[in-house]
């Protein structure tokens, strides 16, 4: 028989019990707010006004998004620019995040620098090969420290991937790169892209075997998820990406006229000589910025030779502007194509712009010309049969053609090059046939372009005209090189006429053929391999390596079928900086060219890029930058969440016309382990056309599985209490 419990007995039990109650709710109420915390979700009607949030896995919640701000810091000395780009990332959540952010710089630039400063401390990043690249970042990712890799995507696309961003914290990335100035016409200029526009990606086709046995999936873009950052709809959101730059400008001749072409900027007289040019305010990162100088009267130069000496080896940059031609001669006839996008990208002042620039093309032909007009979006238009006589009718009836046309649809470029390649003539000597291409480039698949021309330009010289506030400078300058061309870019409306009538000088002037460099040297390497044709006001850009700097380069060349000869002794070359970087960065161009041309295999390129960037420290397609501080800073089992940080609509798009009405922007938080090829897997590709612009449907791994499996056993212990209280109450 039990003895019958005192009083003291039951209320130590009772004390013991209500004690591991309170524990218990103490317990889940911790876990309750870190299930809240730890994934930084929110609703929109706890974040009020002027939060940009991202959309999660789980429905009605969001986490706000990662905020960039972006400060270019440039140098120009001379025919160089050198300039520092400095990112700020910052975390408002309270979670942990992994950020990627797309964004451009010039086509032309060697990125030779990544830093990385948190604090006080600054890790320099490596340049390794891409893959290794890749892995370092990851397990550094992985193991909870902090990360930076830097990606080229295109030769003016570049992603930065930055792990590990703590709750409300800021990490600075710092990236360093160098160019030559670009000149024309007496008129020296610096553009710099700050906003990647949204790219027209075609759909992957499927290829039937001959038997209809099989089939196979070709992409010709296999990183369509890379380069298709989220885009804002600037009616539902505030601009993002605030927007600093600084141009410290000391060109080494005095200057005349300095204009910024799209931004308000002040001016002041720089100690040391030249000027300093800087943003009038914070702009948002959503144009272009392009500042153009000119020499003051008298002292434009013709001919720059600067040189450096690095590792025991001489580099040299020289440019020489040929004279102007002197012929009484009939200027030859032309046979002008002319092919107009007319794409959902180029809706709003794009279209006004293009349409004016083909307008006053048409009126710059001659009787004796010929000529035709192609219109393009997802599908295409011929306006003629072939090129026909530019007399007033068929003037008159391209142009009321040209007046009809509105911006809508996709980019699909490949067909009406085609078909302005196309030469019913071919053995044709009498005439000139050239086709000018319209166009702000927003492609994902230039490189297919670059095969067509190549393969097909035959007599054709190609001249692009690249159009609005954020236009694809790499597809211009490859494009127009491939087709022994040239290029113009027109930012706004009141620059069609000046930059049409530049182009023109171009089209109806004789060009410099068959350019030759030789040097006293046999062992000096020259860049570029394949030497252009250079029209009325470009100069000529050379870039050498040597083991001395010393006997003369000499230039050859014919003007309107004269001979021309200039030589330039290497021994009175200025002092230059980075010289040795641009050299490489053009020989990587040579090899790329050299593919796409057919001269050596896909294999050999990437062989010679990559022996070139990792001696020269440059991000390439086959190199990147990484950095990666060794202390880990997120603790293991916090959760990392990556985020895809969205961009600004450049200034002057339709965002209807480029992704249909009533689409909301692609923006989706992501876990940060997994792996975003398998995302991009079901990803519908995205498009101009309004209905091939989806949602991505992500698995629900966003979840804190961690703490909820502790929840799990904390509500399996409070069950077990349960039941032992009940058995002591029926005992009792």
């Amino acid at each position: 028989m039990m003895e019958p419990r005192t009083t003291r007995d039951r209320a130590g039990r009772y004390g013991a019990e209500i004690i591991m109650y309170r524990l218990l709710l103490t317990l889940l109420g911790v876990i309750a707010m870190t299930l809240s915390a730890g994934a930084g979700l929110v609703t929109p009607s706890q974040m009020g006004t002027g939060a940009l949030l991202l959309t999660t896995s789980e429905p009605g919640k969001y986490v706000e998004a990662p905020r960039v701000a972006t400060d270019f810091d440039i140098t120009v000395t001379g025919p160089i620019a050198r300039t520092r780009v400095t990112q700020k990332f910052r975390n408002p959540t309270n979670g942990w995040i992994e950020g990627t952010y797309v964004f451009p710089l010039s086509e032309k630039a060697a990125v030779d620098t990544l830093k990385m400063v948190i604090g006080d401390r600054v890790i320099v990043g490596d340049i390794k090969e891409r893959q290794e690249a890749k892995q370092i970042y990851e397990e550094a990712k992985a193991k909870g420290q902090k990360a930076a890799l830097l990606d080229q995507e295109r030769a003016n696309v570049f992603t930065n991937q930055v792990a590990n961003i703590g709750p409300g914290e800021t990490i600075v990335i710092q990236i360093e790169y160098q160019e030559a100035v670009a000149q024309s016409g007496g008129i020296f200029s610096l553009r710099v892209p700050t906003v990647v526009a949204p790219r027209y990606v075609p759909d992957p086709k499927v290829v039937l075997s001959e038997n209809a046995q099989y089939y196979t999936v070709r992409d010709s873009i296999p990183d369509r998820d890379r380069i298709t950052p989220p885009v804002l709809d600037p009616r539902k959101s505030v601009p993002v990406n605030p927007l600093t730059l600084t141009v410290h400008l000391n060109p080494g001749f005095a200057l005349g006229e300095v204009t910024s072409s799209f931004h308000d900027v002040t001016a002041e007289a720089a100690p040391e000589g030249g000027k300093v040019i800087a943003l009038a305010r914070s702009e948002f990162a959503d144009r272009d910025f392009e500042l153009t100088w000119t020499p003051a009267q008298g002292a434009a130069p013709e001919i720059g030779l600067f040189s450096e000496r690095v590792n025991g080896t001489d580099y040299a940059l020289a440019y020489v502007t040929p004279p102007a031609a002197t012929t009484n001669e009939k200027r030859m006839p032309r046979d002008v194509v002319f092919v107009i996008d007319n794409s959902g990208s180029m809706g709003g002042p794009s279209m006004s712009q293009a349409k004016a620039s083909l307008l006053y093309a048409l009126g710059r032909l001659d009787p004796a010309d010929r000529f035709n007009v192609i219109r393009f979006d997802d599908t295409m238009d011929i306006l003629f049969p072939d090129t026909v006589t530019a007399n007033r009718d068929n003037v008159e009836t391209a142009k009321n053609f040209v007046g009809r046309l509105e911006a809508s649809g996709g980019t699909e470029m490949i067909p009406p090059l085609r078909a302005a390649l196309r030469d019913a003539r071919p053995d044709d000597e009498g005439t000139l046939r050239q086709v000018v291409f319209i166009t702000d480039g927003a492609i994902a698949n230039e490189q297919e372009m670059f095969d067509i021309l190549s393969a097909m330009r035959g007599r054709s010289r190609v001249f692009m005209v690249g159009i609005g506030s954020a236009p694809n400078s790499y597809l211009m300058t490859r494009a127009a090189e491939l087709g022994r061309g040239s290029y113009a870019m027109i930012g706004e409306g009141g620059q069609v006429e000046d930059r049409m009538r530049e182009l023109f000088a171009k089209l109806e002037n004789p060009a410099v053929t068959n350019l030759k460099a030789r040097f006293d040297q046999t062992s000096a390497e020259v860049t570029p391999a394949m030497l252009p044709d250079i029209y009325q006001g470009e100069p000529v850009l050379f870039l050498m390596k040597m083991p001395e700097r010393k006997g003369s380069l000499t230039l050859t060349a014919k003007i309107a079928g004269r001979d021309w000869q200039v030589s330039l002794p290497l021994a009175k070359a200025e002092p230059g900086a980075g010289i040795a970087k641009l050299w490489a960065r053009r020989k990587i161009d040579d090899a790329e060219v050299a593919q796409t041309m057919g001269t050596i295999t896909p294999g050999e390129a990437d062989k010679r890029i990559l022996a070139l960037a990792l001696e020269h420290h440059l991000v390439s397609r086959v190199s990147s930058l990484v950095a990666v501080d060794k202390t880990p800073s997120r603790q293991p089992g916090e959760k990392l969440s990556r985020a895809d940080i969205p961009l600004n609509l450049p200034a002057g798009w339709d965002y209807d016309k480029v992704f249909g009405k009533e689409q909301a922007p692609d923006i989706l938080q992501r876990d940060a382990k997994l792996d975003v090829t398998l995302i991009a897997m079901n990803k519908t590709p995205v498009s101009h056309d309004a209905n091939a612009v989806k949602t991505v449907d992500l698995p629900q791994t966003a979840t804190p599985s961690e703490l909820l499996m502790l929840l799990g056993a904390l509500l399996s212990l409070l069950a077990i209490l349960f039941a032992l209280l009940s058995r002591r109450a029926r005992l009792a």
